[in-house]
């Protein structure tokens, strides 16, 4: 038995590093590509070459010669991190905090509903390693843990498995299922999705980790669930409808919902916060802060 877990261990330690070698590449290619579509457009447009390219702006332009247009299809880190999104479904994993209160259990429970298919585990006394170790073991691919401050949920991070990323949201503006007002029954359906507002890089990485927690719908759910993008806060709201006539649909909220606020992402899995690259992080305290968007390109 030792020895099948020492084997366990030394298989994932090696695709680990596979993983972050094939992602170093892959972003030392795209460093290389982006400063040769600078030369490529000033020569276009007939403008100066940036200074910080000009040393290397004749290998640049010869190495242009043999690109081509087509690359786009090429594979990166994130298809394999989501290999298999959309042919197998996801197997989600929810879990809080230690000693969670009841309102917090409460939450975990209606978060186990929106999620198709979704298992919510105890916490009780097990460490973050061991979750993530028994949780790969056995096939899921992404662990949700929500965190709370006297009773109140505030925080929301989801690992994505066997290698990341995760994600840290800060959690806002929680209501419960038994308070959205004239509240509708949950469908066990497989949801549509409606994604709006995240036109930016960091926006379509972040609506990729969050459209990723759900298998792909049929075309006859009458389910829906809404992540709103407005000035970095993510609405979440959850609906089923119905047809009255072949023109008007009747929407009912079954909730919960609750606004999300990224701060971090992680290139690892949750038990690799002291050793895992920060792949991108928010900087609330810089003097331009309070006027900047990162999820929308508007």
């Amino acid at each position: 038995m030792v020895g099948m877990f020492a084997e366990f261990l030394r298989r994932e330690a090696r695709l680990r590093r596979e993983y972050l070698y094939r992602k170093a590449r892959e972003e030392a290619q795209r460093s290389a590509h982006e400063r040769k579509e600078k030369v490529r457009r000033a020569l276009e447009e007939n403008r100066l070459i940036p200074t910080e390219l000009r040393r290397e702006a004749l290998a640049l332009q010869e190495s242009l010669e043999f690109d081509d247009a087509g690359g786009e299809g090429v594979t990166n880190h994130v298809d394999d991190e989501y290999r298999w999104a959309g042919v197998e479904d996801p197997k989600v994993m929810i879990t809080t905090s230690r000693d969670p209160s009841s309102r917090l259990k409460m939450f975990a429970k209606e978060l186990k509903l929106v999620f198709p298919g979704a298992q919510r585990m105890n916490r009780g006394r097990h460490e973050v390693g061991a979750l993530v170790r028994a949780c790969k073991a056995n096939g899921v691919t992404d662990l949700l843990v929500v965190h709370e401050h006297r009773g109140t949920p505030v925080g929301f991070i989801v690992s994505h498995l066997p290698f990341g990323p995760t994600a840290y949201f800060t959690l806002c503006n929680v209501v419960m299922r038994h308070d959205v007002p004239d509240l509708g029954t949950v469908s066990e359906a497989k949801p549509h999705l409606i994604m709006h507002g995240f036109s930016s890089r960091l926006g379509k990485r972040v609506s990729d980790i969050l459209r990723y927690l759900f298998p792909v719908p049929k075309d006859d759910s009458h389910r829906v669930i809404t992540f709103a993008n407005q000035d970095d806060y993510i609405s979440f709201r959850h609906h089923v409808y119905r047809k009255t006539n072949h023109r008007n649909v009747e929407l009912t909220e079954v909730g919960p919902r609750f606004e999300l606020k990224l701060y971090m992402i992680r290139q690892g899995t949750l038990e690799q916060e002291a050793t895992a690259d920060v792949e991108w992080r928010w900087h609330p305290y810089t003097n331009t802060a309070h006027k900047r968007v990162f999820l929308s390109a508007e």
